[in-house]
């Protein structure tokens, strides 16, 4: 079965919406509303300076997806080209590919907190200490990477433009999860979908919390490789050693820093791969092996 390869300007001549920026002021509303309930009860879900250091972040990740828009679904088109069947763009196709991109959303995420050097490319959404609608704005500057992963999306014969939309969708689900307002839903939506009370214990930094619940839009890929965990307790919100900083530079870059040293103070090549690509969770136990051998050769 042969297509008809398609063209960068075939795809930009649809004139095909920006979801996430039609969608942005109704975010921030909400999270203004949020905020005013949160600060009217009296509860500790919000900080001034957090909130604005997340929206920062987020309108600059806006700004960057639209820049690098050539290249990310000039990836997308190269891979979708390359091979020689398609999907059909049915209504079905839009259900299909939001299942099959949801998967590798799971492995991307999971890959993110399991591999240091992917672990930079996201540490930045999990470092606030609170949890509602604005932390779903704190997306990395270098997060554009993990394009990567979506490449199977590409080859298993969507068309573009159903991934631009449906990837969309994907992302504007993450909104609404991130709030403390929502508690536990009925029983079946808890078991097939990610929902608020899973993603808290994602964001959480309680030992029996951590590398849990990986799932974007569905929480059944969690449930079948074993990374699900419901909420229990109140989670404890943040990073194990927390950044201290609402320096958007530094919130989207301490990691990447971190992990340059890190490399450039190894002893060994071993040293330095384990130093850019051990599972983060691990990494003081790592750097004191390695402490320990050089004692021993000294």
């Amino acid at each position: 079965m042969n297509k008809e390869k398609l063209t960068l300007e075939q795809v930009f001549s649809l004139d095909l919406p920006n979801i996430i920026l039609y969608a942005a002021p109704v975010m921030i509303g909400l999270v203004l509303l949020e905020w005013f309930f949160s600060y009217r009860e009296k509860k500790d879900y919000y900080d001034g300076k957090d909130t604005i250091s997340a929206t920062f972040i987020g309108l600059v990740n806006v700004a960057m997806s639209a820049g690098i828009k050539v290249v990310t679904f000039g990836i997308i088109l190269f891979f979708y080209n390359l091979v020689p069947w398609s999907i059909p763009n049915t209504w079905w196709a839009f259900i299909l590919c939001l299942f099959w991109l949801d998967f590798w959303r799971y492995w991307a995420h999971r890959v993110a907190h399991e591999n240091r050097f992917w672990w930079a490319t996201h540490v930045t959404h999990h470092n606030s200490e609170k949890y509602n609608w604005s932390v779903s704005f704190r997306l990395s500057w270098t997060q554009h990477i993990k394009i990567i992963f979506f490449i199977p999306v590409a080859l298993a014969g969507f068309h573009p433009v159903v991934f631009f939309i449906v990837h969309q969708i994907a992302v504007l689900y993450q909104f609404w999860i991130h709030t403390e307002y929502i508690t536990k839903l009925p029983k079946p939506i808890e078991y097939f979908f990610t929902t608020p009370s899973h993603h808290r214990v994602h964001h959480a930094s309680n030992e029996k919390y951590l590398d849990k619940n990986y799932g974007s839009t569905f929480i059944i890929w969690d449930r079948m490789f074993g990374t699900f965990m419901p909420e229990e307790d109140r989670p404890t919100y943040g990073l194990t050693k927390q950044v201290n900083s609402y320096n958007p530079i530094t919130l989207n870059f301490h990691e990447w820093a971190d992990l340059v040293r890190d490399v450039k103070n190894s002893k060994s090549l071993k040293e330095a791969y384990a130093m850019a690509f051990s599972r983060p969770s691990e990494l003081e136990t790592i750097k004191e092996k390695f402490r320990e051998k050089e004692k021993v050769s000294l």
